[in-house]
């Protein structure tokens, strides 16, 4: 039955040779991994006007006049960014996340930093982009018999990362067909409002609004206080949510179809250009139309309501809809993000193993399903609510920007120094085959260094020009940086400290899974051992009475150790007891019956103790238990029995030298007649 569902569910199992079906094309591709960065265009602005908001209250109604000059330097920093993440994926091309970069370039314990940070961020993406979606759903049902959604924000974010986390379970090609359509939607329905906005401001001028300092939305754990530059700096944070997800593409560069790198590049490129258009089109508009933000309803929704009036009304709906649809979908990134990420740590023995495994439709399902739990329970903590997840956001993201734009200007550094010993080392070979003279054909075939075989083509044609991209990846890193520091500084009170202490947490966590996996290598390696030799071996079967699931465990206990086999019944019923010893000299078989009493009715107990003195008898023997075990025609009848077979594995688990094995009857699903029959 479960199976049948998870089937009906998730789809059939694929064969792993159709892995390579499942790369993706660049448009799909925009559309898995960009969703994250372009749907932060539907609340970056926003997020900036919440700490512009806090001066408005205060009596400064034009600090909503520095949302575009924010803006506008935000989108600098993400073109920075961008530049450095493609050479990132031309340097990287089987997958240049911040976790490899860092860990091949300035050590493991930074690409342990890089890796924690980018697990925090994946669970933030879907928490505060599915806030952010229902925000949109519950802002267009205001003034409707809907209103009441309102209320309901959290069950609604939960329900939607189960559907995510469903159709990411299906595959990463079947989530990228479901999930391209609302993104182009998106994307196009965005930039017409954009265009159609700014040319509807300048024909209707009247529609503008004046500003008024009533009823605004603050940011979360901000007081009442004029403009500064530490509240300048705080909505530029803010606004720094439009980067997260830049370096999803850098991520998962295999999930592409070849030439992966090429592709991703350009993916790359094309998502820069048009999350830097919509999100300086987004506070540009909120500038031209004097929105802010409310309580009930997103500055989207504001100035769309505002342009979209008389026979475009339809329109406005369209802009919700796609909102709210590409919000939702924007944890799709994380969703195919976060459990490749765990499969890098779960292969260098950092995660457990299980992450390191495909499930049924070659997608790392265990990651997919930790993400989605993590994700549901911090919307719940948070109450759904976008403002109040805001503060923890972005921290992972710049420290995970900045170890990564660091470690790729450690990489050309030491591909200069490469390129300059190849240089050198030709040179003096050219020298020698000179010399030579007219023998020098009598030279190798093969007159290369061994630095120059090993560096590929590619590897020396992006080694030439090192210079110039040291100076754009040390630019990147500094830029990355610098937000990093404003970040902490300015959201540590609000919350950010929460990620500040849990990274390093994550770190510690690593490095003790790690060792646990090191030490058990270390256990069961074969170094020293001469070959296999006899051990003295023991059966104990336990009985609670004679049927033919205990004949049955009895012939396999005599099957594996003829001569030293012993059934051991706990005395808790005297009369049960004497009953059982006149059957079992009628049984015969020659297996001794050992009786154990139970003054307090213990079935676990009596066992251990019985097992540790065998043990003292003998301590270089292993003592296998069989355990007699019927099993019911039907799940449900299960729960008519006592599981006392699986009370006894997990007591004996943990105990060396003791070998449990379970000998199965399975009861027959007799019809009504056939019982009467029987009991007749």
């Amino acid at each position: 039955m479960a199976t049948t569902i998870k089937r009906f569910l998730v789809g059939r199992a694929k064969r792993t040779d159709q892995a390579i079906h499942e790369r993706l094309t660049k448009k799909t591709g925009l559309a898995v991994f960009a969703s994250d960065a372009l749907s932060s265009t539907a609340y970056a602005s926003e997020e900036i006007m919440l700490v512009l908001a806090v001066a408005a209250v205060y009596g400064q109604t034009h600090s909503f006049n520095y949302v575009v000059p924010i803006t506008l330097v935000i989108a600098i920093v993400l073109a920075i960014v961008a530049t450095s993440y493609r050479q990132t994926i031309h340097a990287y091309p089987s997958g240049g996340g911040a976790y490899i970069v860092a860990k091949e370039n300035l050590g493991t314990n930074a690409g342990l930093v890089a890796g924690a940070a980018l697990l925090v961020d994946y669970v933030l993406t879907v928490s505060v982009s599915l806030a952010a979606g229902v925000a949109a759903i519950t802002s267009a049902a205001q003034g409707t018999r809907f209103a009441w959604l309102a209320n309901h924000r959290v069950f609604l974010c939960v329900m939607l990362i189960a559907f995510i986390a469903l159709a990411n379970l299906r595959g990463v090609r079947e989530s990228g067909s479901l999930f391209a359509a609302p993104t182009y939607a998106f994307v196009f329905s965005f930039l017409f409002m954009i265009g159609y906005g700014i040319i509807h401001y300048f024909l209707y001028p009247g529609s503008v609004a004046p500003v008024v300092a009533e009823n605004l939305k603050l940011a979360e754990g901000y007081q009442l206080q004029p403009l500064t530059l530490f509240l300048l700096l705080g909505a530029f944070s803010n606004g720094c949510v439009a980067l997260t997800g830049i370096e999803a593409i850098s991520n998962g560069i295999p999930a592409f179809k070849q030439p992966e790198a090429r592709n991703a590049a350009r993916t790359l490129t094309w998502m820069a250009v048009l999350l830097t258009t919509m999100f300086v089109g987004t506070s540009v508009m909120a500038y031209f139309y004097h929105v802010h933000p409310h309580e009930n309803e997103t500055v989207i929704s504001q100035f769309a309501r505002i342009i979209f009036t008389g026979p475009m009304g339809w329109f406005y709906y369209v802009i919700q809809g796609t909102t709210a649809l590409i919000l939702i979908l924007a944890a799709n990134t994380s969703f195919a993000d976060f459990p490749r990420l765990s499969s890098l740590l779960a292969r260098d023995r950092f995660m457990p193993r299980q992450f390191a495994t495909r499930g049924d439709r070659l997608v790392f399902s265990n990651g997919i399903i930790i993400l989605a739990i993590f994700s549901a329970l911090l919307v719940a903590a948070f109450g759904g609510d976008t403002s109040r997840l805001i503060p923890l956001y972005a921290v992972g993201v710049f420290l995970s920007f900045t170890l990564s734009q660091a470690g790729m200007v450690r990489h050309w550094l030491k591909a200069g120094r490469a390129l300059r010993s190849a240089g050198a080392a030709s040179a003096g070979t050219e020298r020698s085959v000179s010399g030579a003279g007219n023998n020098g054909a009598m030279a190798t075939a093969d007159s290369r260094t061994p630095i120059q075989i090993e560096m590929t083509r590619d590897e020396l044609k992006q080694a030439k020009h090192w210079k110039k991209s040291i100076v754009i990846n040390g630019l990147g890193a500094f830029a990355t940086f610098t937000v990093l520091v404003v970040l902490v500084f300015t959201k540590f009170i609000h919350g950010a400290w929460i990620v500040v202490v849990l990274i390093p947490l994550l770190v510690t966590m690593f490095r003790a899974i790690r060792r646990h996996y090191l030490d058990m290598a270390t256990q069961l390696s074969t170094e020293g051992v001469e070959g296999l030799r006899p051990f003295r071996h023991e059966v104990i079967v336990p009985i609670s009475g004679i049927h033919r699931g205990v004949v049955r465990a009895l012939e396999y206990a005599k099957a594996i150790a003829n001569e030293h086999v012993t059934a051991l019944y706990i005395n808790i019923d005297e009369e049960a007891t004497n009953k059982l010893r006149g059957k079992w000299h009628q049984l015969g078989g020659g297996v001794e019956l050992v009786v154990l009493a139970s003054p307090y009715r213990s079935l676990v107990g009596p066992l251990i103790r019985y097992l540790d003195r065998r043990m003292k008898v003998h301590p270089d023997q292993m003592i296998t238990v069989v355990l007699p075990e019927f099993i019911p025609s039907r799940w449900w009848q299960h729960l008519l029995h006592n599981q006392t077979s699986l009370m006894l594995k997990g007591a004996l688990l943990f105990k060396p030298n003791v070998v449990v094995t379970s000998v199965p009857y399975h009861l027959k699903n007799l019809d009504k007649g056939e019982s009467d029959d029987k009991q007749g």
